[in-house]
């Protein structure tokens, strides 16, 4: 990646905030653009964060619009667990693909259902997406030329046997290009039970928000129980 590419200003965005990555995975679908995985830390408490590099590629448009606006908003996903869980790699890279595969944006407030396990033995299977600008702040971005991707559905990305993954060890590194219109924000995702999800669905985002304060979860644990929900 040249030091003029989005990218690279993401990845040198983000460094200065986690420092530097500790590893990083390279996830290819048949018919997308690679997405990457970087993973930071564990830093001193034992916290690791998983970034997308590449859904901001392209500005997030809805189905319904017949051109793409490049102004519109770009944004990476962070994933924020006390260990390692390198496993949900495959799982991040099939989220970020969502803006493009099924012309759906992300947005705060918004759930987003696997169907499966968000990492190897997890009780979870769905995320919740948070407000962002907390753990890592805006980056404006620059415009990017939009490209013409094939349909594909999150259930076909996770079926694909045309995926590639690789995993190589850490690096650095990123420049500077011209400030775009919308900046990338770095949304936080939120582990949800599918019991969680369906509560979510009926009663709204704030109102698990808040079942979770009550409860004093703990969202970074990959472990964690099932907020109660009676």
């Amino acid at each position: 990646m040249s030091d003029n590419t989005l990218g690279t200003r993401i990845e040198r965005h983000v460094a200065g905030v986690f420092g530097p990555d500790t590893g990083r995975a390279a996830v290819t679908f048949l018919g997308t653009e690679q997405i990457e995985i970087l993973r930071y830390g564990p830093d001193r408490t034992g916290i690791v964060r998983y970034l997308t590099l590449g859904m901001s590629r392209e500005p997030m448009t809805a189905a319904a619009a017949t051109v793409r606006d490049p102004a519109g908003p770009r944004a990476e996903l962070v994933l924020s667990l006390r260990g390692l869980q390198d496993s949900v790699l495959r799982r991040l890279a099939v989220l970020a693909a969502i803006p493009v595969v099924e012309s759906r944006p992300i947005a705060p407030g918004a759930a987003l259902d696997l169907g499966e396990p968000l990492w190897d033995g997890a009780p979870f299977t769905a995320v919740l997406v948070a407000e962002p600008g907390g753990l890592i702040p805006d980056l404006p971005a620059a415009a990017q030329p939009s490209a013409a991707i094939d349909e594909f559905s999150i259930s076909d990305l996770l079926a694909s046997p045309d995926a590639a993954i690789g995993f190589d060890p850490g690096s650095g590194g990123g420049s500077a290009s011209d400030p775009g219109p919308a900046p990338v924000r770095f949304l936080p995702l939120l582990p949800m039970t599918t019991n969680e999800a369906a509560y979510k669905r009926v009663h709204g985002p704030e109102a698990l928000h808040q079942r979770w304060l009550a409860a004093g979860t703990d969202l970074r644990d990959p472990a964690r129980r099932e907020v109660s929900l009676s």
